[in-house]
């Protein structure tokens, strides 16, 4: 009984998990953007429209896509002469301020590094033995180790990035041995889904076509106990 329950309850979390994520996502992004803009775009409506819970929350949704489609015009703006003319001038004024110009040239350094880069920064999934021999660890490969790092060991060594789950945003940078990486057929996406989920989003492996079709584990397969409890439960023969 308490493990039905308790079935039904993580089932009920994997379910509700991406509509929670999605709605808080789209909360942040209407309070951070929205809220503080909605009196500056909407300053012709009068302050008792903005006491009302329902229509203040409709304007600060209003708000939000009006700074979208801004952003949205400022980037095809961009690509015309007389656009690319008043972005290097603001660029040129924001430069002039002392302590502005060092914030805004690191963060556009980093932004054009990304915007500029030719390919994925992940390139493979690849399955190391981590944190020691005999654990296995998906990870995906961001290139050959250079420089230093390289010149100071005696093997190939290749970059990978390895996950943390559920919050892949952190993780390790691991420098292993080319020859004791192996390169995976499924794709980052399904990488990541598999990472995320805790093993519980699997690409099933058709071994004749080479191929990766998903699956869901289910909470029993996944967790299952019944065998461990029964052969315990099991008593043993005694050969006299």
């Amino acid at each position: 009984m308490f493990k039905a329950i308790r079935n039904a309850f993580i089932s009920g979390l994997i379910v509700l998990a991406p509509v929670v994520v999605t709605f808080y996502v789209i909360r942040t992004l209407v309070g951070s953007i929205g809220a503080p803009t909605a009196q500056l775009f909407f300053f012709f409506i009068p302050d008792e429209i903005f006491d009302k819970t329902v229509l203040s929350a409709l304007l600060n949704i209003l708000a939000t896509l009006v700074v979208l489609i801004l952003i949205t015009l400022i980037g095809w703006f961009s690509k015309y002469f007389f656009g690319r003319f008043t972005v290097q001038m603001t660029e040129k004024i924001i430069t002039s301020l002392p302590f502005v110009k060092t914030v805004y040239n690191t963060v556009k350094q980093i932004i054009d590094t990304f915007a500029r880069q030719k390919k994925a920064i992940f390139q493979k999934v690849v399955l190391i033995e981590f944190p020691r021999k005999g654990i296995y660890a998906i990870g995906f490969l961001t290139g050959k180790a250079k420089g230093e790092v390289q010149n100071k060991t005696p093997h190939d060594i290749i970059n990978v990035f390895l996950p943390t789950t559920p919050n892949p945003t952190s993780g390790y940078l691991i420098m292993v041995p080319k020859d004791g990486i192996q390169e995976l057929d499924m794709t980052i996406a399904d990488g990541m889904k598999l990472i995320v989920s805790g093993g519980a989003v699997v690409p099933h492996y058709n071994a004749a076509s080479g191929t990766n079709e998903f699956f869901e584990v289910t909470v029993p397969e996944a967790i299952n106990t019944d065998n461990i409890s029964n052969a315990e439960a099991t008593p043993k023969e005694v050969v006299d």
